[in-house]
């Protein structure tokens, strides 16, 4: 089980520069950002777009993973969301993660375009990735699609190093990652029960092993997801260790491969101690 740390955009660089490097230190196997123009979870706070985060981010560390949780059809056309991670590449010397999926709609709203229905928008999101997974892997590319179009784009200098984590909750998007994803991560089910939550993962775990008849491929949950963990009582992943540790030895029983928690905030969303997360990070060579 590989353990990964989300960190909020919300701070300035010089406070949130000290955190991406303590998550390379304390051990973190990935670390993430969100990538959103505003964020619901704290819709009047300061935010920073993911990107040039995630290039500072690796420009302060050097080994551990940086990917977006998620990057979404929201403000990114796929074309130009090919052209970041192929800076980011670089800049990280191969160690992007590309997570995409269908996202919240405020940030298209903020955006001005119309109300899509949720059907709508998972359309719209494999019609995105469908187009990047071509620029991935041609040149010259052409497509006339419902929300994304390109005209001879070209792809140098490639994207080959980049993992793309598609994200899915229902049957249909995780069939999907299943199709098109070098890894699928899940948030879990909408539900205030702890119960329920690992009910509704364990389905969907059981529809990508269909999907992928016999294949294999990494699983990443956030941990932080299920409304019991962070609705009115405050309890995230990181409330205490113990509990930090039941949830990681039970989404691996699922057959997870990687679990994501957030770094603690003083109050919500994910209020937490700091010296909680140490105590985690002198766990993880055994986690």
């Amino acid at each position: 089980m590989r353990i990964g740390i989300t960190l909020l955009t919300d701070l300035p660089w010089a406070e949130a520069a000290p955190r991406w490097r303590a998550a390379e230190e304390m051990g973190f196997a990935h670390a993430w950002t969100y990538d959103h123009l505003v964020w619901g979870g704290l819709p009047d706070s300061p935010w920073r777009s993911g990107i040039p985060v995630l290039a500072a981010a690796a420009a302060t560390t050097s080994r551990i993973g940086l990917g977006t949780l998620v990057a979404s059809p929201n403000l990114r056309h796929p074309y130009l969301l090919h052209r970041d991670a192929q800076a980011l590449e670089d800049l990280s010397d191969g160690r992007f993660i590309l997570g995409v999926g269908t996202g919240g709609d405020l940030d298209s709203r903020v955006l001005g375009e119309a109300p899509l229905s949720v059907r709508e928008r998972v359309d719209r999101f494999q019609e995105n990735v469908d187009l990047l997974v071509r620029l991935r892997e041609d040149d010259h590319v052409d497509s006339e699609g419902r929300w994304f179009s390109v005209a001879g784009a070209r792809t140098l200098p490639g994207l080959v190093r980049t993992p793309l984590v598609v994200a899915g909750n229902g049957p249909r998007s995780v069939r999907y990652a299943a199709r098109v994803g070098d890894g699928w991560v899940t948030t879990g089910p909408a539900t205030d029960s702890l119960e329920d939550w690992f009910a509704g993962l364990a389905e969907s775990s059981r529809v990508l092993d269909e999907a992928l008849e016999g294949r294999s491929l990494p699983r990443y949950v956030l941990l932080d997801s299920a409304g019991t963990l962070h609705g009115s009582a405050g309890r995230t992943a990181l409330s205490s260790a113990a509990f930090f540790t039941d949830l990681v030895g039970r989404v691996a029983e699922l057959g997870f491969t990687d679990a994501v928690t957030h770094w603690p905030r003083p109050t919500a969303p994910y209020a937490a101690s700091e010296r909680v997360l140490e105590e985690v990070a002198g766990l993880l060579p055994r986690l």
